[in-house]
C-alpha cells in the first residue's frame, strides 16, 4: 500500500511538472514592453491590448510586480529581466539570486507565465571589464537557484547581447566574436550549451543603416525589393539585412564551437523619429520595416544558413518611451502610442479600426473586447497569428 501511495505521489508530481513545462517562446513573434515613460497605460490595459493584437510573447526589463500581477491568467509568455546593477552581488552570493527569484518569480507561478529570465542586458562588448567578469557567475547562480526550486522545466535562462560582441558581420559567414569578448563569451556559451539555452542577440538593421547610409541600400534594410547580397563563402543570397545579421550570429557561434546553439532575436525595430543625423528614422520607414518583419516572422521560416530553424524575434518596442535618455530615436520605437492607438498600421487585424479614416482603437473598446475574451471557456485559447 505504501509503495502504491509513493507511486501515486510521484505520478501526480510528474503530471504537475509536465503541465507547467512549456516552450519559452510561443510561435515566432514577441514584443519588448519597456516602461521608461510617464504617459503609458497601466499593465491591465496592456494585457487587453496584447490580446487584441494576438501577441503571445513579451519581454520586460525587470520583474515589476504590478506587471506580473496584471498578466496573471493572461496566457501570455513573459521573459523577465535582472538588471545589470544586480549582477555583481549575484555572482558572489547565491543567496542574493535566491532572494531575487523568491521575491520576483516564484510567487507569481504558475498563473503568470514567466518562461524566461534574462540575466543582464548587453553586458559583453561594451568595454566594462568588471561587469563582463561577473556575468557568468551571476548566470550560474541564477540557474542554480532555478534548479534548486525545480523550475528548470519552466524557466529558461539567457543573456541578451548587442552587435558589439562581433568583430565584423559582413559577409555573414565571416562573422566572429571580438578577441577581447571571447574570454568571457566562450565559457558563457559553454554553460548555456550545457543547459540548452539559446543565444539572444539584439539585431538592428536600423542602427547599421544610420551608421553608413551612403553604402547600405535602404530597401535591403527594410525588407523591400533590392538586389541583395551574395556570400561567396557559403554561396547564399540574402535579400534583407535582418536575415544576414542572424546568420552572422550563427557563423560566430560556429567559429567558437557552438554550431548547434539556436539564435533568438531579443530586440529588433525601427525608429519612427530621430535626430537630424539619424537618417532613415521616419514613420514611413518604421511602418515598412515592422510590417515586413511581421510578415516575415509569420511565415515561420528560417534563414538562408539555417532554413529549418524558424526565426523568433521580440520587436522593440510596444510603446514610445518618453523618458528614455539618448538620441531622439530611443524614444520613438513604439508600435503603439500612449493612448493605445496604433502608431502606424502594420497589419494587426485584431486592431483594425471600424472606420478607414481612423487609426485609433481606444482602450475602452479594447477593454470591451477583453471582457468578451474572458467569457470564453478556460479550455479555449485565442489562436495567435504566428
Amino acid at each position: 500500500m505504501a509503495s502504491f501511495s509513493h507511486l501515486l505521489a510521484f505520478c501526480l508530481l510528474s503530471f504537475t511538472i509536465s503541465a507547467l513545462t512549456v516552450q519559452a517562446f510561443t510561435g515566432t513573434y514577441g514584443i519588448n514592453y519597456g516602461r521608461i515613460a510617464d504617459n503609458i497605460p497601466p499593465p491591465e490595459s496592456v494585457v487587453t491590448l496584447l490580446k487584441a493584437a494576438k501577441i503571445k510573447n513579451i519581454r520586460i526589463y525587470d520583474a515589476d510586480h504590478s506587471v506580473l500581477k496584471a498578466f496573471k491568467n493572461s496566457g501570455i509568455e513573459i521573459v523577465v529581466g535582472i538588471g545589470n546593477e544586480f549582477l555583481r552581488d549575484m555572482s558572489v552570493y547565491e543567496d542574493k539570486a535566491m532572494m531575487w527569484v523568491k521575491e520576483n518569480v516564484q510567487p507569481f507561478l504558475p498563473d503568470t507565465h514567466i518562461r524566461g529570465i534574462a540575466v543582464g542586458n548587453e553586458i559583453l562588448g561594451r568595454g566594462d571589464a568588471e561587469l563582463s567578469e561577473v556575468l557568468l557567475g551571476a548566470v550560474k547562480n541564477v540557474y542554480s537557484v532555478i534548479n534548486r526550486l525545480d523550475l528548470t522545466n519552466v524557466i529558461q535562462i539567457s543573456s541578451p547581447h548587442s552587435q558589439g560582441v562581433f568583430a565584423n558581420s559582413f559577409p555573414p559567414s565571416s562573422c566572429v566574436f571580438k578577441e577581447d569578448v571571447m574570454q568571457y563569451m566562450k565559457p558563457l556559451l559553454e554553460f548555456f550549451s550545457q543547459i540548452d539555452s539559446p543565444f539572444f542577440i539584439n539585431a538592428y538593421p536600423f542602427l547599421a543603416y544610420i551608421s553608413d547610409p551612403q553604402h547600405i541600400d535602404l530597401n535591403y534594410a527594410l525588407f523591400e525589393s533590392n538586389p541583395g547580397i551574395f556570400d561567396q563563402k557559403t554561396n547564399l543570397h540574402y535579400d534583407n539585412m535582418f536575415d544576414a545579421q542572424i546568420d552572422a550570429a550563427y557563423a560566430a557561434l560556429a567559429a567558437a564551437g557552438f554550431e548547434k546553439t539556436e539564435v533568438i532575436v531579443s530586440e529588433t525595430g525601427w525608429a519612427s523619429n530621430g535626430d537630424p543625423n539619424e537618417v532613415g528614422a521616419t514613420i514611413e520607414n518604421a511602418k515598412k520595416y515592422n510590417r515586413n518583419l511581421r510578415k516575415r516572422l509569420a511565415k515561420k521560416k528560417g534563414t538562408p544558413l539555417k532554413p529549418k530553424i524558424p526565426v523568433k524575434a521580440y520587436v522593440f518596442a510596444l510603446f514610445n518611451e518618453n523618458l528614455k535618455p539618448g538620441p531622439t530615436s530611443e524614444r520613438n520605437f513604439g508600435l503603439f502610442k500612449a493612448d493605445g492607438s496604433i502608431s502606424y498600421d502594420i497589419g494587426f487585424t485584431g486592431l483594425k479600426p471600424s472606420s478607414a479614416s481612423s487609426s485609433i482603437m481606444s482602450f475602452k473598446v479594447l477593454h470591451a473586447m477583453g471582457v468578451m475574451v474572458l467569457r470564453i471557456s478556460k479550455l479555449e485559447r485565442l489562436t495567435p497569428w504566428c
